[in-house]
Formats: C-alpha cells, sequence, structure tokens
C-alpha cells in the first residue's frame, strides 16, 4: 500500500514541478520582452537570442538578471499579474547586461556587482511606480537607468567619456544603414548589426506594426542625428536610433492609442529625444527615452484627440 501510496504521489510532484519550471520559463522570456513592452515569449526568446550572439557571457547576464528581478519580486510578494506579464524582469535584465558591458563579463566582480544591481533595480522599480503610480505614469526603464549610472560614475577607472564628435562629415549609405540594425542592439548596449537584427526579428515576431513603429522612430532619431552633426562612427553605431525605437513604442501603441494621429506625435518624440541625448554625455543610456516619454505622456491628457491606449 506505501509503494502505491508514494507511486502515485511522485508524478503528481513531478508534474507540479514542470509546470513550475515552465511558467518561471516564460515569465522570463515575456520578462526579457518587456525591454520593449512586448510581453511575448515569441519576443523574448529572440531577444535572448540576440543577446547570446553578442556573447554567451551577455546573454547569461541578460538572462541571469531576468531571472534574478523576476525571483525577488516573486520572494517580496508582488502582484502575480505583474509576474506573469514580465513587468519585474526587464530593468533587471537591462542592469545585467550593462554590467556586463561597463565592467566586463569576466571578472566575479562583476557578477556581485550585476547580482547587487538587479537587487536595486527591483527596489527601485516598486519605488518608482508607487512615486509616478499617483500621476498614472509609468516608470519605464527608470531603474535601470538609475543603477547603470552609479555603476557608471563608481567604476574604479572613473566616468566613461564619450567620444568626441567629428562633426557631420560624410554619412555614407553604409553607415546610415548599420546604424539602423545596430539601432536596435544599443536597446540592449550592445553595438552589433547581428545583434539589431534578432531585436528586429523579436519586434516582427510582435507584429508587422509595432516593427514598423520601431523602424520610423529608429529611422527619425538617425536623421536628427545626423542632422544635429553626429559623426558617422557614431551613427553607425546606433547611438543615434536607439531611444527613438523606444520612445515610439512607447506612444503609439503601448501607452497611446495607435492610430494615424498618434504616430507624428511619437516620432517627434523620437526626435525630441535623440536631440536631448548628447546633454546625458557617457551615461546616457535610455535616459532620454525616459524622459521624453514621461512629458510626452503628461502632455497627451492635454490633448483629447490623443486616447490612452486599452
Amino acid at each position: 500500500m506505501a509503494e502505491m501510496t508514494g507511486a502515485s504521489i511522485h508524478p503528481e510532484i513531478g508534474h507540479s514541478w514542470a509546470a513550475d519550471c515552465r511558467q518561471f520559463g516564460m515569465r522570463l522570456l515575456r520578462g526579457t520582452g518587456q525591454v520593449t513592452f512586448l510581453p511575448r515569449a515569441s519576443t523574448g526568446l529572440l531577444f535572448t537570442v540576440a543577446l547570446f550572439a553578442a556573447g554567451w557571457q551577455y546573454g547569461l547576464y541578460g538572462l541571469g538578471g531576468t531571472a534574478v528581478g523576476t525571483a525577488g519580486a516573486w520572494l517580496l510578494g508582488v502582484d502575480e499579474e505583474r509576474l506573469a506579464q514580465g513587468m519585474e524582469g526587464f530593468n533587471s535584465c537591462l542592469v545585467g547586461v550593462s554590467g556586463a558591458v561597463l565592467l566586463g563579463p569576466d571578472r566575479l566582480s562583476t557578477v556581485l556587482v550585476a547580482l547587487l544591481g538587479c537587487g536595486a533595480a527591483t527596489v527601485l522599480t516598486a519605488a518608482a511606480g508607487r512615486a509616478f503610480g499617483a500621476w498614472g505614469l509609468p516608470a519605464l526603464t527608470l531603474p535601470f537607468c538609475t543603477v547603470a549610472t552609479a555603476i557608471t560614475l563608481a567604476r574604479p577607472a572613473g566616468p566613461v567619456t564619450a567620444p568626441a564628435a567629428d562633426g557631420a562629415g560624410p554619412v555614407r549609405l553604409a553607415d546610415a544603414a548599420r546604424g539602423f540594425l545596430v539601432g536596435f542592439g544599443q536597446v540592449f548596449l550592445l553595438p552589433h548589426w547581428y545583434v539589431g537584427a534578432f531585436v528586429l526579428a523579436g519586434l516582427l515576431a510582435a507584429g508587422a506594426r509595432v516593427a514598423a513603429v520601431a523602424c520610423l522612430g529608429n529611422a527619425a532619431g538617425l536623421a536628427t542625428a545626423w542632422a544635429l552633426g553626429m559623426s558617422a562612427d557614431r551613427i553607425a553605431d546606433g547611438l543615434g536610433g536607439y531611444n527613438g525605437v523606444l520612445v515610439a513604442l512607447a506612444l503609439c501603441g503601448v501607452f497611446l492609442d495607435a492610430r494615424w494621429r498618434t504616430l507624428p506625435y511619437a516620432l517627434a518624440g523620437a526626435v525630441v529625444a535623440t536631440a536631448a541625448a548628447p546633454a546625458f554625455g557617457a551615461t546616457a543610456f535610455t535616459w532620454p527615452f525616459v524622459l521624453t516619454t514621461l512629458v510626452f505622456l503628461a502632455a497627451a491628457r492635454s490633448f483629447p484627440r490623443l486616447t490612452a491606449a486599452p
């Protein structure tokens, strides 16, 4: 009888364990997809592939960061719906990748800093959510920006300095084409065209409209960067477009309804974010996107023809 009872229990335990692992895995993928506000497992999977394409270390830091943020929020009792939609993982994902980029992925100290940073991002996410929630505004990637800026300023070598601009210069079509793809990769701080290609594929997995809005935001950012005299090298490194990608997505389809009136508003935001980026120097990260989006979302309440997304 004891053997029969044990045999009947063990399959249930195994099934429950497998279901929990599957659920956690889906939350990790959705958390990675939430970097661009897309809680889709297919998008998150392609974004994860993009990170591993840059190097297995970056993939592990990104996936590990998402896991730490999600698990930490679960342990602290965060709402189940937020966990299921990956809302507690994307800032930690970016913190993990930024630690590897800023400090080098092969150091034990980087792992420790990344772990602490992910924990700090979880706390900051909750704090920012409370603060901005009072005005009905999202925290976006503000927790990641705060932690990444702190890491940059505290790193032993001192703050990194942005390369000097060479003036407008002859920006070739090849520079613009490479910068367009790399701009998607720069959302994860990774300046590689093949990373950007996988990120774009992840956006396409979420739908043609989503990808089109992201591409238009990228193009608007690139055009603005060129008009303001960004050097060909920096344009080719995608530094002109990535904030535009995020702003356009946020203002056309995520926080504001995707309508023909909303798209010009979103592209105007992409232009403003790109123009503001040099003011942040080497610690820009996604600060231009965060501040521009918050201003444009607050202003949208005064424009009756711009409606909030359902």
